[in-house]
């Protein structure tokens, strides 16, 4: 099996000048990549979260298509895939379908081709299965492009091509290409693979500007985190440029981890007769994620707890999640100054420091990562067991941005692993925002006091048995 990719990773170097910083909490001038673009939010989370609980979670589905032969499977083989697929999925480790994929491969891979919106949380199996779907859905003796899958940056493009190549690894003929930044086509070419996987620019640049492969003859198009692809200006009309092109045959396959109302009542609109799976509303965090809180005066004293918490308890590797490029860069300046191994992932860093960065923090350079939400999707990383919300995420309206809070806290471990998740509160206006997270999610929030030897060893006694 063949990826076509001729991007190369490369560094330049990361600054690491510390600045002192002050506030008492961030302000709106330093937010540079705090308030990121959002596909780029998607970035940090899907690099640490692959495992998240949810063999408990509880699917709502709700069936808008009469013909939708819905039901669930236990295992791969009822599925009927080919051979060569069946040892690939086993081949990446997968001997269950996680409770999404139990749900929606038999919707995906049903003939004639059904058409879903679907929701759960990152780690859950949704990149899974749609790739079983892209490659069970290719004719490998045409040799023109078949399935295109768009996601909101580079990274998860690359991430989503990686997955394909191995899922499809023993399937002799099948060819990848991704439609990223740095691929360069001559215009008079005609692609002859039959997954092109990229970012909404570059496909339409290829398929509108460039016509370089037909969209008339696309069998499956996926839309990768996709309240990102709907909800930002630039993909939002990208996305709507491509989907005109396609035909009324096309299976039409949306997945993401949340989903507002309006953004879902869109998809509804752009999708015909969809299939849809939701996780509950009481079901969007996750039981195995322990979840506390600790009161603070000033960014000096949350740091002061970070390094209580850090010298007290077992760790494996950590996040710590902080509002401002400023307050990031300021925080690991610190760190690195008391001896601790730490990586910092910020938005003003190229893709390729990026992509470093985080390579060097998965195979534990680097124990400790800092970052802002650029980093706040997607991102997969088994030794992670604390994340630290140095700063709770808040949105445009300055109230608790709950869907980013979902989003950090859930990238860590694998299916079933215990986790913690620390908030550090300093402030009135945060502990509004706690509350507001709390009775969100319907899940308790515990205080714990940092210079408490009692506190410290629960949260020993719990992360030694993570």
């Amino acid at each position: 099996m063949n990826v076509h990719k001729t991007s190369k990773y490369q560094a330049n170097g990361l600054d690491s000048d510390v600045e002192t910083y002050n506030d008492d909490y961030c302000a709106e001038e330093d937010n540079e990549d705090d308030c990121p673009n959002p596909a780029d939010t998607n970035l940090m989370l899907k690099i640490i979260r692959k495992g998240l609980v949810e063999s408990q979670l509880d699917l709502e589905v709700q069936l808008q298509d009469p013909d939708s032969p819905l039901h669930s499977v236990k295992s791969f083989e009822r599925l009927h895939l080919k051979p060569e697929i069946l040892k690939g999925i086993y081949a990446m480790g997968f001997n269950a379908p996680s409770k999404i994929q139990e749900t929606a491969l038999p919707i995906l891979l049903a003939d004639p081709p059904q058409n879903l919106i679907a929701q759960s949380q990152s780690g859950t199996g949704k990149t899974a299965a749609f790739v079983i779907t892209m490659v069970s859905r290719v004719d490998t003796t045409l040799k023109y492009p078949q399935v295109i899958c768009l996601s909101p940056t580079y990274e998860l493009a690359v991430q989503i091509g990686e997955a394909t190549a191995k899922l499809g690894q023993f399937l002799p003929n099948i060819n990848i290409n991704l439609a990223v930044r740095g691929e360069n086509i001559s215009s008079h070419a005609q692609l002859s693979e039959h997954i092109i996987i990229g970012t909404p620019a570059k496909l339409v640049d290829w398929c509108l500007k460039f016509r370089i492969f037909d969209l008339t003859r696309i069998k499956v198009f996926v839309l990768d985190e996709a309240d990102i692809m709907i909800g930002t200006q630039g993909h939002h009309d990208q996305c709507i440029r491509i989907r005109k092109q396609l035909s009324r045959k096309c299976q039409m396959l949306l997945f993401s981890a949340t989903y507002e109302q309006e953004l879902m009542d869109f998809a509804q609109y752009i999708v015909p007769s969809p299939n849809i799976i939701r996780l509950r509303r009481e079901e969007e965090t996750l039981d195995n994620i322990k979840q506390y809180y600790v009161r603070c005066s000033s960014p000096e004293d949350k740091y002061k707890a970070i390094e209580i918490i850090y010298g007290s308890i077992v760790i494996g590797q950590a996040i710590i999640f902080c509002h401002s490029r400023k307050m990031a860069v300021w925080l690991a300046g610190k760190m690195m100054l008391d001896g601790h191994a730490v990586a910092l992932l910020t938005g003003e860093l190229t893709v390729e420091q990026r992509l470093i960065a985080l390579d060097r923090f998965r195979v534990g350079i680097e124990k400790v990562l800092i970052t802002t939400n650029v980093l706040s999707r997607g991102i997969d990383v088994e030794q992670v067991t604390i994340v630290v919300n140095f700063d709770l995420p808040i949105n445009a309206k300055g109230t608790a941005d709950c869907d980013t809070y979902l989003h950090r806290i859930g990238r860590t471990g694998r299916f079933g692993k215990q986790v913690i998740a620390i908030n550090l509160i300093h402030s009135n206006k945060t502990m509004q925002l706690c509350r507001e997270i709390e009775k969100h999610f319907k899940k308790p929030i515990k205080e714990i006091n940092a210079d408490n030897v009692e506190d410290t060893e629960k949260l020993d006694s719990q992360s030694s048995s993570i």
